[in-house]
């Protein structure tokens, strides 16, 4: 004899609510997607590079997996390699360098050093290697070197800023404010620019900085600043007149300033004296083109008229003596 047991059908609220967790469930997923998608559409990559992207995160882990194996083993290198093709076939190799900042440079320059990494795996790219090499150029003060993913590289170049010209037995050199030397320079383009001259002087162009912003209405008549003796400057304005300061750097700074306010009083500059001598410290002397062969002139003229006058007085008494006799 068989028995047939009849479970008892669900109750209308049951259903209702069974019903609305369905819908409920529903509503989540497609709130869900539709947060995904917007968090996707944030995202500043295209559905390509979202792909790589995912495709290097999986084969990364297998790849950590990979290197923590080999380093088990005794063979980083071994894991090093390993990763770096996995990088490489996720398409993650260097195959563009974009350089920014260039403005004076050889841009050229740049290129043949950061185009050694073309065609190699990210990973294996040295950033810190590739900036000291950046560093080497005469024109690069600083530069930074990322990567931009998955096949760019980017130089950041910080150029050094010309300041002055060093003018060398041979040759004219351009530098920056620190003296390091840039790019030789032609005698006709260094005119107007700043010409530093004497040895060791572009060791001493931030002390020379230095001590023409003590008088910043004489600095933009500066036309050049020879360094003497490895000690002192002697300073060339524009108008060709020259001017020697002393010793020290509070000493010339002093004598620069009351060069300054003496100028600004009885316009030194532009006149006739041709060279300033202010190293005696509580005087200044003045030197006129002209004036020493005047007054050697002037030397000369008495010299000569005060022979005839010795030579006249001691004829007289010779010609008295002849006369007598003759009588």
């Amino acid at each position: 004899m068989s028995t047939t047991i009849r479970r008892k059908a669900q109750s209308a609220r049951k259903t209702s609510a069974a019903q609305g967790k369905k819908a409920r469930v529903k509503q989540a997923r497609r709130q869900t997607g539709s947060a995904l998608e917007a968090l996707l559409a944030m995202l500043p990559f295209s559905e390509e590079q979202l792909h790589r992207i995912f495709v290097v995160a999986i084969l990364g882990g297998a790849a950590v997996l990979v290197w923590l194996a080999a380093s088990a083993a005794g063979v980083p290198t071994v894991a090093e390699t390993q990763m770096a093709e996995i990088a490489s076939q996720a398409g993650f190799e260097v195959r563009r360098v974009e350089v920014r900042g260039v403005k004076n440079i050889n841009e050229l320059k740049i290129y043949e050093k950061a185009l050694a990494q073309r065609d190699r795996a990210m990973p294996l790219v040295d950033l810190e290697a590739l900036r000291a090499d950046l560093l080497a150029l005469s024109w690069v003060k600083d530069a930074r070197v990322s990567r931009q993913l998955p096949d760019t590289l980017v130089i950041d170049i910080v150029e050094r800023t010309p300041h002055a010209v060093l003018r060398k037995a041979d040759r004219y050199v351009l530098i920056d404010e620190t003296g390091a030397e840039l790019d030789p320079v032609s005698a006709r383009n260094a005119k107007g620019k700043l010409i530093v001259s004497g040895p060791g002087a572009g060791q001493q162009v931030v002390a020379l900085s230095g001590l023409l912003r003590v008088a910043p209405a004489l600095q933009p008549q500066v036309a050049e600043a020879e360094w003497i003796g490895n000690r002192r400057w002697n300073l060339t304005f524009q108008t060709g007149q020259v001017l020697a300061l002393p010793e020290g750097e509070r000493e010339s700074g002093a004598a620069l300033l009351s060069f300054a306010r003496l100028n600004g009083t009885n316009r030194l500059l532009g006149g006739k004296v041709a060279a300033f001598d202010m190293r005696a410290g509580d005087r200044i002397y003045f030197r006129v083109p002209g004036r020493e062969e005047a007054e050697e002139e002037e030397k000369a003229a008495a010299s000569r008229a005060k022979v005839a006058a010795a030579t006249a007085t001691a004829a007289e008494p010779v010609s008295a003596s002849t006369t007598k006799e003759s009588e």
